[in-house]
């Protein structure tokens, strides 16, 4: 039950190793790929690992990091960790971000200030949060995982009990990627703890095991989203068939080779967000290089991706009958280059959808892409929550 401070602090030994692995790089051939069609494209690679090499500054990063207060716990037999911001307003409302893959709890690092002082952004105090934001099981310093079987739904429960713990009985909950999926279930299962919930990744619980809504749902201006979607499961999914299926394989080699798992990731960041195929419109070098140094360090990978196995051996079942499957008041932001968009009218069914803000700009990885227009409307949302 205890509740421990914890200081992210890479031991330099780690860091060396780091430098030698990136030294030593034996690099395959890479031709016609200008536009990334066969995968990571080896001259911006070469250009990132380069300055992982001779620019990036960790200890920088590791400062920023510890800015925020960190700790650690343990729920049932796994280690947990997590930021946790008081927020600085009358009344803050407790609220639980949570991250995906391939990010880390470091993807929220722009929206947890202006979420737990308002005033210093510009905004009414009367919005304040109190924030957590944890890693997920077998992520980043939520490590390490060695027992089997965590997946969304079972970290959802996770998160109750450690929302519990931080005296929180009755909460709100956002989320992003597994982040939106294991949000949705707190709001399927534990609808009356929930002030409510908001994600910006609308998909049904059983994703990866049941059917996808019908197409005939798609209103007329949202026709685009479903060549959209073809398009994601047809040829941006193969990450997925791997860790859903083979994940250990997959961790060998990215546990063993900075660059194949800086490889594996940057792909990602470029294609699921909103670059425009320049990925540092979206992440900076630094940004880009934080994620995959907390992946390398906390050797996490292989647990990371082995959520993908666990969501598809131990399949999502139902607590309720009800409708709507999500009882818990939900808010939608809908980023038009996000992985995938379902349709409004299946959304107003599926969850108790109290509000759907279509969003200029942004794709898969909103809290960094676009942190103001998430927490404007984040506030928006829980402002008529408050008593």
């Amino acid at each position: 039950m205890s509740i421990q401070p914890f200081e992210v602090k890479i031991p330099d030994a780690v860091l060396s190793d780091l430098q030698q692995r990136l030294a030593a790089t034996r690099w395959p051939e890479d031709f016609a790929n200008d536009q990334w069609q066969y995968g990571t494209n080896l001259e911006y690679l070469k250009e990132l690992v380069d300055y992982w090499q001779h620019g990036f500054d960790w200890r920088e990063q590791e400062r920023k990091i510890n800015a925020f207060r960190h700790f650690k716990t343990e729920i049932e037999g796994v280690p947990i960790h997590f930021i946790h911001e008081r927020g600085k307003g009358p009344k803050p409302i407790p609220l639980i971000l949570s991250h995906g893959w391939p990010w880390t709890f470091w993807d929220l690092q722009k929206v947890i200030r202006p979420l737990i002082d308002p005033a210093a952004f510009g905004g009414d105090p009367h919005d304040a949060f109190d924030v957590v934001v944890p890693s997920l099981p077998g992520y980043g310093f939520s490590t390490p995982l060695r027992k089997p079987g965590f997946n969304f739904w079972r970290t959802a429960d996770l998160w109750v009990q450690l929302m519990e713990r931080l005296g929180y009985p009755r909460f709100a909950a956002e989320g992003g990627d597994w982040g939106a999926i294991l949000t949705a279930q707190l709001g399927h299962k534990y609808a009356e703890r929930l002030i409510g919930i908001y994600i910006h990744l609308l998909v049904p619980l059983d994703i990866f095991v049941g059917p996808l809504p019908d197409e005939s749902l798609y209103a007329p201006a949202e026709k685009d989203w479903i060549k959209k979607n073809r398009h994601f499961f047809a040829a941006e999914s193969g990450y997925s068939a791997l860790q859903t299926t083979k994940p250990q394989t997959l961790a060998y080699a990215l546990n063993d080779s900075p660059v194949g798992l800086c490889a594996w990731l940057l792909e990602k960041r470029r294609t699921w967000s909103d670059c425009g195929g320049d990925v540092e419109k979206r992440f900076s070098k630094d940004e880009l290089l934080t994620t995959m140094t907390i992946y390398w360090a906390t050797q996490s990978f292989g647990t990371s991706a082995r959520y993908y196995y666990e969501c598809v051996h131990n399949p999502w079942q139902p607590s309720h009958d009800r409708q709507p499957v999500v009882e818990a008041p939900t808010a939608a932001a809908i980023f038009d280059q996000e992985v995938v968009l379902m349709p409004r009218k299946w959304a107003e069914n599926y969850y108790n959808l109290e509000r759907w803000t279509p969003m200029a700009s942004g794709g898969h990885f909103a809290p960094m892409e676009e942190p103001e227009r998430l927490v404007e409307d984040i506030r928006a949302f829980y402002r008529l929550k408050r008593d």
